[in-house]
């Protein structure tokens, strides 16, 4: 048997130990928390992601208070230029060599895929920018996240309703790459079994400024709607030129499936009134959006507004530090649990949860571009149509292949 004094130091030392432990497993594993903002810093995509999805993540990391676990925030940033190699070698050396623990925003789809698959259980996965719904498909992760819209959500939101509408013939103008591919996929599955036939489709290279040749078709085929399939300048550019051919003046309907704000902005009112296409978010929506959007503007030092993808951005900057300090670790694995366990309650998502496949269950809204007599001043550009709940428009959980979910 011990003496007393001697049982009461070994108790001592034994919850000394316990005690350093704790306290060693609660901070980062390497004394500081790096994010990765890794997306298109100035090629096609970069307006509505870009250099505003970088300054989101920064108003976040300083809303969070700089710190975590005690330990400094940092934060790194790397151009992909849209090439999924350069993109998963940037985010195999950030893993590997610099020690990033979670990686943010993306864009291009083909990128998504590929930092998605080696970041496996090594980072968590913020996918904001990117569309393809194969992230919480079959391609999913149990360290990967999506944070906006997929590639099925635009297809449920906007296939459906212009169908019922009257719009049962279509014409895709697709993005010749897994973002576009995704896309055909899913408005063919929604438009097709609602009543809708697809009379012709055509791929482009999602570096061309010539749409000429795809409109020239699209407008022989007599759809009644030509979906374009792309985003950002290559939807820009398709609408204008398509204003050129007196395509809505014949007759046919243009709808933006993948559509932002800075779009907008780009075409003018004049040439995008009418357009409708759904998103997350807008500046205008709300006090809280409003809000955002000033500090937005400051931290960027633009009179800009935030498009839906850098307002994901914020929030899923926000919710990951938040699951940092809630798991008391940055390990990934950890980290994404209680990014699933813990509601996302913010200006972007008001009490969202995020499922077992990483889907955050976010609603969105079906916004039609004004005409220049509604706008009422700078960036005033839309108006909202209709609300749509996320079990309204999401893929359910039932109808899930990715091997992380609960059996259904």
């Amino acid at each position: 048997m011990f003496g007393k004094g001697l049982g009461a130091a070994l108790l001592s030392m034994v919850l000394g130990a316990g005690a350093l432990e704790q306290a060693a497993a609660a901070e980062p594993s390497n004394g500081v928390v790096r994010i990765g903002v890794l997306n298109d810093q100035a090629g096609p995509y970069s307006d509505p992601q870009g250099p505003g999805s970088v300054a989101s993540a920064q108003l976040a990391i300083k809303d969070f208070g700089g710190k975590v676990l005690g330990k400094p925030i940092e934060l790194v940033v790397g151009d992909h230029q849209n090439k999924a190699d350069l993109g998963a070698s940037i985010a195999r050396k950030w893993i590997d060599v610099d020690g990033v623990d979670a990686l943010v925003d993306f864009g291009n789809s083909a990128v998504s895929l590929a930092v998605q698959e080696l970041a496996k259980n090594k980072a968590v996965i913020l996918n904001v920018s990117s569309v393809t719904d194969k992230l919480f498909g079959e391609n999913c992760s149990p360290t990967g996240f999506v944070w906006n819209y997929d590639s099925s959500t635009i297809a449920n939101a906007m296939g459906r309703a212009t169908v019922k509408s009257g719009g049962d013939t279509w014409f895709l103008i697709v993005a010749d790459y897994s973002f576009g591919h995704s896309l055909q996929q899913q408005i063919e599955r929604v438009v097709v079994p609602a009543g809708g036939k697809i009379v012709g489709v055509a791929r482009h290279p999602v570096t061309t400024t010539d749409f000429s040749a795809y409109l020239v078709q699209a407008q022989a085929s007599k759809a009644k709607v030509i979906a374009l399939l792309n985003a950002a300048d290559n939807t820009i550019n398709s609408i204008k030129q398509a204003g050129e051919f007196g395509i809505v003046e014949g007759g046919q309907k243009l709808a933006a499936t993948a559509f932002y704000l800075t779009n907008v902005h780009s075409l003018g009112l004049k040439t995008a009134q009418g357009l409708q296409f759904v998103a997350p978010f807008y500046w205008d929506q709300d006090d809280a959006s409003r809000e955002f959007t000033r500090r937005w503007r400051a931290e960027r030092g633009t009179t800009n507004a935030p498009t839906h993808l850098q307002a994901g951005v914020y929030s899923a900057v926000l919710a990951y530090l938040r699951a940092v300090e809630a798991a008391g670790t940055d390990d990934p694995v950890k980290v994404s649990e209680k990014i699933r366990e813990l509601p996302v309650n913010d200006f972007y998502a008001k009490g969202a949860k995020v499922r077992a496949d990483g889907r955050l269950m976010k609603g969105m809204t079906l916004y039609e571009v004004k005409s220049p007599a509604e706008s009422k001043g700078p960036w005033d550009y839309l108006k909202a149509v209709r609300e749509m709940p996320a079990e309204e428009i999401i893929r359910p959980l039932s109808e899930s292949n990715c091997p992380y979910a609960p059996a259904k």
